[in-house]
């Protein structure tokens, strides 16, 4: 009940924090990026903050259904958001891995988001959800007959970053970042840090009418 606890109180720090932020405190305290590339976007408004259920596919020409991913839905705990690597992310450019029914279904189960290496579909019914999604592409192809997952519950590379099952995933209008668990608590608060840090600066800027002024006072680069 502790680590629940503990994952909750975390989860509401990173929901109320950029992006931007985390991902500067990640490069302090974890010293490599944790930021994904600029090409995962939102395909809505919004910031989510959820542990990561990751499921790996690759490229492949079966008629499958995304078996992995389905049951990853089906079986991860409310509040957790899928993460959808892919052996070859070039090989997904021009395929959607997840749709509306998917989202229907995640949304059902009180997941919160969903990240992908390559496309989404059905993004208007998806958008009438409301339910967040970041993905590389927009494209209205199946993956069936053109991917085939191949394991759920294992660390995948998303974005450009290795995701490891139970990392903490925060996303919101400038992308996701990707925060190692083991740290998650030290990250939160160095990024509170850069957050304060920030808003004192920007303060300082409308008094002073100088940004080299502000960060010669607050030694911020």
């Amino acid at each position: 009940m502790a680590d629940a606890a503990e994952l909750r109180t975390l989860l509401e720090g990173f929901r109320t924090t950029s992006t931007a932020s985390v991902a500067d405190a990640v490069d302090r305290v974890v010293q490599r990026p944790g930021f994904m590339s600029h090409e995962i976007k939102p395909i809505l408004p919004g910031r989510v903050a959820g542990p990561a259920v990751t499921v790996l596919e690759r490229a492949a020409l079966e008629a499958q259904p995304p078996r992995h991913a389905l049951q990853a839905i089906d079986e991860a705990p409310a509040g957790s958001i899928i993460v959808i690597g892919l052996e070859d992310p070039g090989s997904a450019r021009n395929v959607a891995q997840w749709g509306g029914l998917m989202a229907a279904a995640a949304a059902t189960r009180g997941l919160v988001g969903a990240v992908l290496d390559g496309g989404v579909r059905d993004v208007e019914e998806i958008r009438q959800m409301g339910f967040p999604v970041f993905s590389r592409t927009v494209v209205p192809s199946t993956s069936v007959g053109r991917l085939v997952t191949v394991a759920m519950g294992v660390p995948v590379p998303c974005g450009g970053v290795l995701v490891n099952p139970g990392d903490i995933i925060v996303g919101d209008s400038d992308g996701v970042v990707v925060v190692p668990r083991a740290v998650a608590a030290e990250v939160l608060a160095a990024a509170t840090q850069i957050e304060e840090t920030e808003r004192r600066m920007t303060a300082r800027i409308r008094e002073s009418g100088s940004i080299l002024q502000a960060l010669q006072d607050f030694g911020r680069i």
